[in-house]
């Protein structure tokens, strides 16, 4: 039986997860992962979905970062 793994993620770090796995499936679904790059394509997913998450953290003022001006 496989060892069981737990995670307690904060809650950007589970965006930045679904953001991934979402990138994840797009480049499955367009036939770019296979048994070779398993490893570099997740890679490239969290990549992706950090810089997506940084480019919309500078693009979007939330209402927080309005009351710390």
């Amino acid at each position: 039986m496989p060892e069981e793994t737990f995670l307690r993620l904060q809650q950007s770090e589970g965006i930045v997860c679904q953001m991934a796995s979402r990138l994840l499936a797009a480049f499955i679904s367009a036939g770019h992962l296979n048994a070779r790059n398993e490893d570099e394509v997740i890679a490239r997913s969290v990549e992706l979905a950090i810089k997506l998450a940084r480019q919309a953290d500078l693009a979007i003022e939330s209402d927080d970062e309005k009351n710390e001006n």
